[in-house]
């Protein structure tokens, strides 16, 4: 008899190899996914594999939810500031700078932080700071997890509507129902007929085609270019507030060390909007303009997904590096500051390579898969 939890999927196809692990000559592993590009009307512009692919947003739905508490006036209310707003953008690494900055939110507020209920468990992310943690005899605190930030909404949404903090994260409160209703605006589509899941960190998530996700990604790199009889339209003024303070503020997306989100951000500055989800999903908002030194071009959304979930991170980095290199972003001076991402490598422990993570796939233009 099949588990009730088994899988309902109508078809599952196999992805392609995007990324090659390989160790001497010898392939050793690889890594199978789905890209895809689109513009901000949701046409395909370039893909690899199954665009329709249906995945749980995890993570890269934090930018659309904190929709929520701006269409509900809470920038105003709590004075919030483009670093407070990226930080509940974000999946952040634990370091100190993200714990002063929520921190300070709070205490400015006036919410205490034992609201937070997202939990501790393998947090901090930045090993820096969890070997000090260690070292100190300090247990992390809910702030250090990598989702308090999106908590914070909840928490901010629950004080706005003087709905109580109680059970913030439960389907039928207040500020789920809030959250839930700003992701649905982003993505078109009915609240009531959102597909959600339970997320890591206790919250909703929610499943869209990988397509959609690509969309949405697009219209926050360009919130101004959502046509004006388009129902999104209205919310073009807080997308471009979310994006502005993720660019402005990408050590605080997600952390100063060895994260592809803040480094794609730092390397090209006011060019892409990037967020990780868990289970190896990425959204990443390109901006207009040159790409490879050709005339000024649209903007664009890029979703990727790694079929394994990618538990190191080197196919998820390598594909998402090979992608914008690919889609025009990534000049040659870009390619070097990212090879560590571009390429991971894996060393012994007397500092020699042992073996890289090496993407090979061709994101072929639609035209001319149709043409």
């Amino acid at each position: 008899m099949a588990s009730r939890t088994s899988a309902k999927a109508s078809r599952w196809s196999t992805p392609p190899v995007l990324v090659r692990q390989v160790r001497g000559d010898v392939v050793e592993s690889v890594h199978r996914g789905d890209i895809v590009e689109v513009d901000v009307a949701g046409r395909v512009l370039r893909a690899i594999g199954d665009p329709e692919r249906l995945v749980f947003l995890r993570s890269t739905v934090k930018p659309f939810g904190l929709l929520a508490l701006l269409r509900a006036g809470g920038r105003k209310e709590f004075d919030l500031t483009p670093d407070e707003l990226a930080i509940m953008a974000s999946s952040h690494s634990g370091e100190d700078v993200h714990v002063r900055t929520i921190q300070a939110m709070y205490r400015r507020i006036g919410i205490s932080t034992s609201a937070l209920a997202c939990g501790t468990e393998g947090m901090p992310l930045d090993a820096l700071t969890a070997a000090r943690l260690a070292r100190d005899g300090e247990r992390p605190s809910a702030l250090r997890h990598m989702c308090s930030g999106q908590h914070s909404v909840f928490i901010l949404l629950a004080k706005l509507g003087g709905w109580g903090v109680e059970g913030y994260w439960s389907a039928d409160h207040p500020s789920t129902r809030a959250y839930r209703e700003a992701v649905a605006a982003v993505f078109d589509v009915k609240a009531d007929r959102l597909r959600t899941g339970i997320d890591g960190c206790g919250v909703l998530t929610y499943a869209f085609a990988l397509r959609e996700v690509a969309r949405a990604y697009a219209t926050l790199a360009a919130p101004d270019a959502i046509p004006a009889d388009d129902r999104r339209a209205v919310l073009a003024p807080h997308l471009t507030i979310v994006r502005d303070a993720m660019t402005r503020h990408p050590e605080l997306v997600a952390g100063t060390r060895e994260r592809l989100d803040s480094a794609l951000m730092k390397t090209l500055p006011g060019r892409v909007v990037s967020k990780s989800g868990m289970e190896a999903l990425r959204g990443v908002g390109i901006l207009r303009g040159r790409r490879n030194g050709s005339a000024d071009m649209p903007a664009s959304g890029l979703a990727l997904k790694v079929e394994d979930g990618d538990g190191y991170e080197r196919g998820t980095y390598g594909a998402t590096v090979e992608a914008l290199r690919q889609v025009g972003l990534l000049d040659a001076s870009a390619l070097r500051q990212l090879a560590r991402y571009h390429r991971p490598p894996s060393f012994d422990p007397h500092g020699n390579l042992a073996a890289e993570a090496i993407p090979e796939f061709e994101l072929v233009p639609v035209g001319e898969l149709v043409g």
